[in-house]
C-alpha cells in the first residue's frame, strides 16, 4: 500500500502579506500499486505532446491549464485509490505553534495518519509505503520528519511504515496528489469547488484541525 502526500498553502501567519494563504491543507493519495497514478500522468503528458506545448516534463497543478487540471482530475476520478485531507484555519492556530512551524507540520501529518489508521482505511499489520514531497533540503528537517512519524505511528499501530521524501520528478504519484491537493486547497483558499467537484466521490474524509 502505497501513501502519497502533498500539501497547499504556506505555514505563514502574516495575514497583512498578499501571497500569505488563509488555509493550509495537508492531502493523502493512497493506492495499492504505483502503477495507475503513473499511467495518469503518462497519459496526461501525451496529451500535452499532442498539442506541441512545451513543458518542464513535471506536472505541477498551480502552472497548468485548467484543461490539463481537469483531464487528470477526471483520469484520477476513474482510478481504484481514496483521498483523506486535513484543512487548517490558520487564524485559529495556536500562537505557539505559529512560531513552530516544522512543528506544526509534523503534527498535522500525524493526525491524518492516526486518522487513516484508526479508522481501518488501510489494515493493520500491513506494509505501508508513505512518500511525501520533498519540501526542506535541510537533512536534519526531514531526518526529524521521518523518524516522528515512525516513532508515532509504530508505538500506536502494528503497521510497518516506511517514509520516503522524494521529489514530484522522481515519483510520479506526487505529481498526482499535487493535483488533488490544489483541487481541495481552492474550495477552501478560493471557494471555487469546480476542481474538487471532480473528485469529490474519492474523497473518503475531509477534516478541520482547529475548526
Amino acid at each position: 500500500m502505497y501513501l502519497f502526500m502533498d500539501e497547499s498553502g504556506c505555514l505563514g501567519f502574516d495575514f497583512d502579506k498578499k501571497k500569505t494563504s488563509k488555509w493550509f491543507v495537508v492531502t493523502f493519495l493512497f493506492s495499492t500499486s504505483k502503477r495507475p497514478l503513473e499511467k495518469i500522468v503518462k497519459k496526461v503528458h501525451g496529451s500535452l505532446r499532442k498539442q506541441l506545448s512545451k513543458h518542464s516534463g513535471v506536472l505541477h497543478c498551480n502552472n497548468e491549464k485548467p484543461a490539463t487540471r481537469k483531464h487528470l482530475l477526471k483520469l484520477l476520478k476513474e482510478k481504484d485509490c481514496a483521498i483523506m485531507t486535513i484543512y487548517l484555519n490558520k487564524r485559529k492556530v495556536y500562537t505557539r505553534l505559529q512560531d513552530e512551524k516544522h512543528v506544526l507540520y509534523n503534527y498535522v501529518t500525524n493526525i491524518l495518519l492516526d486518522r487513516i489508521f484508526s479508522k481501518r482505511f488501510v489494515p493493520e499489520t500491513k506494509k505501508i509505503t508513505l512518500i511525501a514531497s520533498k519540501r526542506e533540503t535541510n537533512k536534519f528537517l526531514n531526518d526529524n520528519f521521518t523518524s516522528y512519524l515512525n516513532r508515532k505511528i509504530n508505538h500506536e499501530h502494528n503497521i510497518e511504515l516506511t517514509v520516503e521524501i522524494k521529489t514530484p520528478a522522481a515519483e510520479k504519484g506526487l505529481q498526482v496528489v499535487d493535483f488533488a491537493c490544489w483541487a481541495i486547497y481552492r474550495k477552501y483558499e478560493y471557494g471555487d469547488a469546480s476542481y474538487y467537484n471532480l473528485i469529490k466521490e474519492k474523497i473518503k474524509e475531509e477534516n478541520a484541525l482547529f475548526p
